[in-house]
């Protein structure tokens, strides 16, 4: 990927290549000599990048190629942030007016150029030292051992997700009997394996099956370093408890005995590392006799042991794969089938698969790196993996596997990996925030006229599809929303990342105190004697690229970085602190800046100064005022603010615009609202408005931008969050664009199902409030002759006069062909499925608002339930009363389960 600004094996090369090439066509290259010396310095950095290059593809380099390697890096930084000064410099003394200040600028622009054929001398001579001592090493003489180079990596839209589960059902079985035998009192079970076994898996397993059975339920990761108050607070929340805005750890202990103190609970704790976190998580577990359950999961059998207070029948060792699974697995993953081997590859996929040793992590990593690849591949991976394993598995070997995997990525995308290792342990990363990370940092390139957001979105997705990530969340048409990094994964990148001087990691007094310079860093210390690591860290930061912070305490002065690209801040569980970013409007390199507090967040009164910025994410439950003076902000991609926030006029002039959430019109000027219309590269578009009222001007104004909609052709999200009621143009609506994908038109109350839906080809989630649904109009069928409609989430306010028939067909075609996730609202269950209908429904919602079923209905579930596919999966049931009595329960239950004995039915006690 040559045309990538920034990448781990080069440095800042790339960029510092473009940005002489620039120089030497302005007017600095037309000063007497400096144009010489930058063509003689251009040239000298392309033949040393071509040398770090090929160093990049070799392994175990020695002590002084590795030290030229690093000496070339860093210069690429030093002088990339000499030319960056520059550039802004004149920038900076190009905008001022007036003669005096014209005359000023014109005196310090000719010492400024002395400066510079001055800087561009040391320059000069630090080349030459670094290109002598290139000739003293012999490094053009280094030749590449044999190593095996990727044929094209798949770039799949799509993750399809690896037979994950393969040889679980017998630990799901066995398991689940351990936990639900007929005790009463509190019962701990642990489940105890090395990494890469699928400990979390298993767990998750069975939380999922069992969680029905109990009233209170949570799941929840320690990791190596946790922070006990904030993993308990997590745990609040699941079990329903409000969340503690205070960090005492007896304060949340209290709230969490409490909520369970008469209730049957089920928590999960995955990932224990040592006996004091649990000797504190267990404290809030009350013994109430009520048939509670405790998961835990670990690689320590002394923890597992003292989880279940040292009795080994709850103590459930995790055994590797057998033969079979781990074929059908490996074979499942690469072939789509587990028994679709081709002969040629036969005779290495049992020796392969004997090395893999029975660990699903390494399975499906070696299985990812072997799909769609030829026989000399796989001859590569099988000698590469040496004899390893040979029945006796362990982390080591599984950290080589891994690193097996690493050294086969192109560089770019070894470059994006390791940008995953500044994340703390067990983070769910958004996608959306990592690739603009990435294209913030200039790892990403447009190739083949293909915006920055989609290159980078095909180069997660190429990590995901190699299994260097995990699929956490995903999107209703299977986009892939965020990830996580599996921790024996994590623990290989920073190792690399070491290596390679890529970010350095800042949790603790000691760590802070660098020698070297640093080009990106993420702090997570959150201990005392924070003051004397915010000193130490001032001078350290000096050329960071990326500042990434997961902390409530230590933030360093970022006057001091002022080359900085990439800042994010997450200052959670702070309501008492105060975040003060009056300094960042100097930082005039910043491409993307994402804040997320729950405590107060002081933002500098101008914005101008941040030209370069394309992404600012604001998270913040507080009144926030944001400076007036955002609307300069040209190259401004993605703005994405909390509801309530206020804009002034001019947001219509961010004409490059793509991303706007949530515009709060409820608050914000009505000219600013009115010029939304200007906004025509949107792409995705959140409306907030929290008033129960609204003025004839504002009405209009809302009027106008929605008729106005069909015109933007680059919109593909649209949501609005209101109160909004019901008026008498929405039925005259002219409709949206129409390659649209998402809507969601909460608070704006359609007396009937629009007809232009119907043109909406591309859409596949929609959430539609109507008033009435009337059979003649046949609204059901114009939703119903969507092809891409994977999500529907419909209310329907008043009382059905008929009942609302799902049918199977339309006219000649299947009727909802694509549909996976109904949600249904209705006052009443006047609803039936024809036979047939919604053959690929997963999950079904009924949300009812009668005072219960058995007093009007008799208990008689919506005609046609039978109907339903037997793939559905779950089946919600929503009603305003408590039915989790045990007797309505089992009722309401035994009667869904006569027609789907396999699903997973929830009857919630609250709406």
């Amino acid at each position: 990927m040559s045309g990538t600004m920034v990448s781990a094996s080069t440095g800042a090369m790339n960029s510092l290549l473009g940005k002489l090439t620039a120089l030497m066509g302005e007017e600095y290259g037309k000063l007497k000599g400096v144009r010489k010396e930058m063509k003689s310095m251009e040239e000298e950095f392309r033949s040393m990048k071509a040398l770090l290059e090929k160093l990049a593809d070799m392994d175990d380099l020695d002590a002084p190629a590795k030290e030229w390697r690093n000496q070339v890096r860093n210069m690429s930084y030093d002088i990339e942030d000499c030319i960056d000064d520059f550039t802004h410099h004149f920038e900076k003394n190009d905008a001022t007016k007036g003669l005096v200040k014209k005359t000023a600028r014109l005196l310090k622009k000719l010492r400024v150029r002395h400066q510079i054929a001055s800087k561009i001398q040391e320059i000069k001579i630090r080349v030459e030292e670094v290109s002598k001592r290139r000739m003293r090493y012999k490094l053009d003489d280094y030749t590449s051992k044999p190593s095996y180079v990727p044929v094209d990596p798949r770039v799949l839209s799509i993750y399809a997700e690896a037979a994950g589960l393969v040889g679980m059902d017998i630990p799901t079985v066995e398991l689940t009997a351990l936990l639900m035998g007929q005790e009463q009192e509190l019962t701990v079970a642990s489940i105890v394996g090395f990494g890469g076994l699928g400990k979390t898996t298993l767990a998750n397993q069975v939380y999922r099956k069992l969680e029905e059975n109990f009233e209170c339920r949570a799941f929840v990761t320690v990791s190596q370093k946790p922070d006990i108050p904030k993993l308990l607070n997590k745990m609040l929340i699941q079990i329903g408890g409000c969340v503690s805005h205070t960090s005492e750890l007896d304060d949340v202990l209290k709230k969490i005995t409490e909520q369970l103190q008469d209730k049957r609970y089920f928590i999960v704790i995955d990932d224990l590392w040592d006996s004091s976190a649990w000797k504190v998580i267990k404290c809030a577990f009350p013994a109430n006799n009520c048939g509670s359950r405790v998961l835990t999961t670990t690689r320590i059998y002394s923890i597992a042991f003292a989880c279940c207070c040292y009795s080994q029948h709850y103590v459930y060792n995790m055994r590797p794969l057998g033969e079979h699974d781990s074929r059908k697995l490996f074979f499942s993953r690469i072939f789509g089938s587990s028994d679709a081997c081709l002969d040629v590859f036969e005779e290495f996929s049992a020796d392969i698969l004997k090395r893999c040793g029975g660990l699903p992590l390494a399975i499906i990593s070696i299985a990812s790196l072997l799909a769609g690849q030829s026989k000399m591949a796989w001859e590569y991976v099988w000698s590469s993996l040496g004899s390893m394993f040979e029945g006796n598995p362990c982390l080591e070997d599984m950290k080589h596997i891994l690193d097996l995997s690493y050294r086969n990525l192109p560089h770019h995308l070894k470059t994006c990996l390791l940008y995953l290792g500044m994340y703390p342990e067990d983070s769910i990363i958004n996608k959306d925030d990592l690739v603009r990370q990435w294209i913030a940092e200039g790892f990403v390139s447009r190739i083949h006229g293909l915006d920055e957001d989609v290159v980078a979105g095909s180069y997660f997705n190429e990590l995901m599809n190699m299994s260097m990530i995990q699929p956490v969340n995903t999107d209703y048409n299977g986009e892939v929303l965020s990830c996580k990094v599996h921790d024996i994964m994590l623990d290989l990148i920073r190792v690399k990342s070491a290596e390679e001087n890529f970010f350095d990691i800042i949790d603790d007094p000691q760590a802070t105190m660098l020698s070297h310079k640093v080009c990106r860093a993420s702090i997570q210390y959150n201990g005392a004697g924070h003051h004397v690591a915010l000193t130490t860290l001032n001078g350290s930061l000096c050329q960071v690229r990326s500042v990434v912070a997961f902390t409530r305490v230590l933030l360093p002065s970022f006057q001091e970085c002022k080359y900085l690209r990439v800042l994010l801040v997450e200052f959670k569980e702070a309501r008492t602190h105060k975040m003060d970013l009056t300094s960042i409007c100097g930082l005039f390199l910043l491409r993307y800046l994402k804040i997320v507090t729950d405590g107060d967040l002081e933002l500098p009164n101008q914005f101008w100064g941040l030209q370069y910025l394309d992404t600012m994410v604001l998270e913040s439950p507080m009144k926030l005022y944001i400076p007036s003076d955002i609307v300069r902000l040209c190259r401004l991609l993605h703005l994405i603010v909390p509801g309530g926030m206020v804009f002034q006029d001019g947001i219509g002039s961010l004409k490059f615009l793509r991303t706007l959430q949530e515009f709060d019109f409820s608050r914000s000027s009505l000219e600013s609202f009115k010029s939304l219309d200007k906004l025509t590269n949107l792409r995705d578009l959140q409306l907030y408005y929290d008033r129960l009222d609204m003025d004839d001007m504002t009405m209009e104004a809302l009027h106008t931008l929605l008729e106005g909609l069909p015109h933007c052709s680059n919109l593909k999200s649209f949501v609005i969050n209101s109160h909004i009621r019901y008026f008498d143009w929405l039925g005259k609506l002219s409709g949206f664009p129409r390659h649209i994908q998402q809507l969601h038109l909460w608070g704006l109350w359609f007396p009937r199902i629009p007809k232009w839906i119907a043109q909406l080809h591309d859409l596949y989630n929609l959430e539609l409030v109507v008033r009435e649904v009337v059979p003649k109009d046949d609204g059901i069928g114009i939703l119903a002759a969507l092809p891409s409609l994977v999500h529907l989430w419909l209310v329907i306010k008043e009382e059905p006069e008929e009942t609302v028939v799902i049918p199977s067909t339309f006219g000649t075609v299947v009727a909802f062909p694509a549909l996976k996730h109904l949600k249904f609202c209705c006052p009443t269950p006047l609803l039936a499925f024809e036979a047939g209908a919604l053959p690929r429904l997963q999950n079904l919602e009924l949300r009812l608002t009668v005072a219960g079923w058995e007093e009007v209905f008799n208990w008689l579930e919506p005609a046609g339930i039978n109907h339903l596919p037997a793939g559905i999966e779950r089946i919600f049931l929503y009603c305003h009363r408590n039915l989790a009595d045990k007797a309505s329960f089992s009722s309401l239950k035994s009667l869904f389960h006569t027609h789907h004995p396999g699903v997973d039915l929830w009857l919630p006690s609250r709406i």
